[in-house]
């Protein structure tokens, strides 16, 4: 009998299982706790835009886009990155979004108003709509509207004159019109142009004397434009308007009330006459709206008026001019619309630009009844219109409480009102025409601070609020947008060129004098 030997095992305890620690994940609001990134509501997540085939696959995640897709690209929405359209044209004839067809822009200097209507103008062109720039001061748009292969007119002491006398093309498109058969849009036509050109020798007179004509005489100056128009061969000046007044025909003097006594009439006279002289002579304005038109203006090509030569410091002429630009325009607009209206042409819309609009309202008192009778055109006409100024306080430092109140209306009847960066100041009286929101006038006073000063490089950064604005329709949120430039608008939108010159000189001086040190 075999005998085996137990074989003794020992028992070993298996090994503790070390428990399993998961890392902590966030919450649907972050990290929960004191100062560890709670977030009490959910980030608004990024957009991009496709077509219908691209993003079908996407679904339930596609949506609809929040901001307008119709008119000029100006740039992506500051928040969602949404590519935003919009100007005052598309928005009204084909969006149905405002009911007048106008743009305001408000906003502190450098900070892009010029470069938003410029893009406005570059894209509308594209439609087929011509840009016409009624007073260029900086200038901002030659550049554009000569790469257009538009008509640049020049004006400034001794370098282009306007004559405000001059009916323009009225006459021959009256022709045209009696040609065809269409006698009453030719008095029409006529009416108008008589209108404008009474209108624009009592606004010059009210520049030169800081306060409207009288009645009788805006009477008399009624009645001698006409005599002009029926006897005079050619296009008169103001000179000629001024021997009419001095000689008396017989309508002249009926309206002038002077009993038949040639020293009444020239008493009644008398001061009108000293205006006129001035206007003729060589005053405060010059000879610039005195002598035939160097370059009349056309209507089937952009157009820039380019008075950049005229200085700051002459604020009378500066607004003169620029009155005296807007009248030629709208008469303009007005002779195409009329043959368009015939038959005769085709239709042509234009989208007309009217910056600084404050030089001109601060010229002398009654001045916004002169812009307003100007400016005034039909919506229906197909004719956009851009008004610039800085802010509200230049359209509210009117001497007349009624000069004032119309100055806001201007911003009020707007379809559209574009702010860029504005004073905490402004907001009173900005918030009294047009509804903003607490978080959109914080916006705007955020947008026009100070640029920071950059140590490494020594200049100032870009300063946070340029290219970025708001668009305001009525009562509805407005719609921030930030403007980037193309490479092709960089070249025709630098508004520092002189500067730039003036550093290449500098360059160039100190390369020539280390040359002479050299030698």
């Amino acid at each position: 009998m075999a005998i085996t030997k137990k074989r003794r095992t020992t028992k070993v305890a298996a090994p503790k299982k070390e428990p399993v620690v998961r890392p902590e994940r966030p919450g649907l609001r972050g990290w929960l706790g004191r100062g560890r990134g709670e977030s009490f509501y959910v980030q608004q997540p990024d957009e991009w835009r496709g077509t219908t085939v691209q993003v079908c696959g996407l679904w339930p995640f596609a949506i609809g886009t929040g901001t307008p897709m119709v008119g000029v690209p100006l740039g992506r929405h500051i928040y969602t990155g949404a590519t935003v359209c919009c100007d005052p044209i598309s928005w009204f004839q084909r969006a149905k979004l405002i009911s007048n067809p106008s743009v305001f822009v408000l906003g502190k200097p450098g900070l892009g108003k010029s470069t938003i209507i410029r893009r406005m103008a570059t894209g509308l062109a594209g439609y087929g709509v011509m840009p016409l720039v009624l007073g260029d001061l900086k200038p901002d748009y030659v550049d554009l509207i000569n790469a257009m292969g538009g008509q640049i007119i020049t004006l400034g002491r001794g370098r282009g004159y306007l004559n405000v006398l001059d009916p323009g093309e009225a006459v021959e498109a009256a022709a045209r019109l009696r040609e065809e058969g269409f006698e009453k849009e030719a008095a029409q036509v006529m009416a108008d142009a008589h209108g404008r050109r009474h209108t624009i020798v009592s606004a010059l007179l009210t520049i030169i004397r800081q306060q409207p004509p009288t009645d009788r005489e805006e009477t008399i100056l009624d009645r001698a434009l006409k005599w002009l128009d029926e006897n005079h061969d050619g296009v008169p000046v103001l000179g000629d308007l001024l021997r009419v007044i001095q000689v008396g025909p017989q309508e002249v003097r009926e309206v002038a009330l002077d009993r038949g006594i040639d020293e009444r009439y020239k008493a009644i006279t008398e001061h009108l006459e000293a205006s006129l002289i001035g206007l003729v002579g060589g005053g405060r304005l010059g000879e610039t709206f005195a002598r035939p038109t160097t370059n009349p203006m056309r209507r089937d090509r952009p157009v820039v008026y380019d008075v950049s030569a005229i200085d700051d410091s002459d604020m009378d002429l500066q607004a003169a001019t620029l009155l005296a630009c807007w009248s030629a325009g709208f008469g303009t607009v007005n002779v195409a619309n009329a043959l368009a209206d015939a038959g005769l042409e085709p239709r042509r819309h234009y989208f007309v630009i009217l910056d600084e609009l404050w030089r001109a309202l601060r010229a002398g008192r009654g001045m916004v009844d002169r812009v307003d009778a100007l400016t005034r055109l039909n919506r229906q006409r197909g004719v956009g219109m851009a008004m610039i100024s800085h802010t509200m306080s230049d359209l509210l430092a009117l001497p007349s409480e009624d000069d004032r109140m119309k100055a806001k209306g201007f911003v009020e009847r707007s379809g559209m009102v574009i702010c860029g960066g504005l004073p905490s100041a402004e907001m009173p009286q900005l918030t009294s025409a047009v509804p903003f929101s607490n978080a959109e006038q914080d916006l705007l006073i955020g947008w026009q601070d100070p640029p920071e000063w950059d140590p490494a490089t020594g200049r100032e950064a870009e300063p946070p609020g340029r290219g970025k604005f708001l668009v305001k329709v009525g009562g509805r949120p407005g719609i921030p947008v930030n403007v980037e430039l193309t490479a092709v608008e960089l070249q025709v939108s630098d508004t520092n060129k002189l500067w730039h010159d003036q550093s290449r000189v500098g360059r160039r001086s100190r390369r020539s004098l280390t040359e002479e040190v050299v030698a």
